[in-house]
């Protein structure tokens, strides 16, 4: 059938692998903001997070609900949340968050990627403190001024506001506006989006680098292989890395 055929295939099994891999990584969070808090989102703000991004990544209502229900089992697991943090190959520091009920098991599996991807594996704040936490919050552009936006979200913690795209798992560009904050404002920003009624499709902690690390197309291609497989456990929630 073609190159052009294989090409289009070869794009849509990453957009499903991605999407599993979202449904995957945000039941778990479910799962911890439940057990953490309780079932109820109105005065569970990290399980109301959980399901705003569920939404956004199109997980089935039914899904979200089966695992509400399912945390509230005393039977369901637990999961620890980790951070490892290391070097890649040509000095790109990565942290690896995780989320596992065998840390174990999670520990071999990501110091074996590291020892197979050419990088290594470090002790707590080896390689984190390249990267300052924010929260990042992305919202649906429709209907939204950038800047009268960031004029009325500058008092509730907001730093930066720019204009962003997004492809989702059918190959469908979303416009985003994505507002940034400080890590201790995550919490206020996030109540002053709820209240406004906003589309947020997204809200995050995550690490942003301080600066970048510029290789070749070569030494890149290391690097991101590494990425892969770190992205490709199902302990690993998010990969955050200074490759530029």
């Amino acid at each position: 059938m073609g190159r052009a055929f294989e090409f289009r295939k070869g794009r849509k099994m990453k957009r499903w692998d991605r999407m599993s891999k979202d449904f995957t990584r945000i039941g778990k969070e479910i799962v911890m903001a439940v057990k953490e808090s309780g079932p109820n989102p109105d005065t569970n703000a990290r399980l109301r997070t959980a399901i705003q991004n569920a939404k956004g990544v199109n997980m089935p209502k039914d899904r979200v609900d089966a695992a509400i229900k399912r945390a509230s089992s005393r039977e369901e697991k637990d999961y620890q949340e980790v951070v490892y943090e290391g070097y890649g190959p040509h000095g790109v520091a990565i942290v690896v968050e995780t989320a596992t009920d065998n840390p174990t098991r999670t520990v071999a599996n990501v110091r074996m990627y590291f020892n197979r991807g050419n990088g290594t594996l470090g002790t707590s704040g080896s390689s984190d403190y390249t990267f300052t936490r924010k929260g990042v919050f992305k919202l649906a552009a429709e209907g939204l001024d950038r800047d009268e936006l960031e004029l009325e979200l500058i008092d509730f913690g907001a730093e930066d506001v720019y204009e962003d795209q997004e492809e989702d798992e059918h190959g469908h560009v979303t416009n985003l506006i994505v507002v940034e904050c400080a890590f201790p404002d995550f919490g206020q920003l996030q109540k002053a989006l709820e209240e406004k009624g906003l589309n947020v499709i997204s809200a995050q902690l995550q690490r942003v680098p301080n600066t970048t690390v510029s290789l070749d197309e070569e030494q890149a291609e290391e690097v991101l292989k590494l990425i892969d497989r770190f992205e490709e456990d199902d302990d690993v929630q998010a990969v955050y890395h200074t490759l530029g």
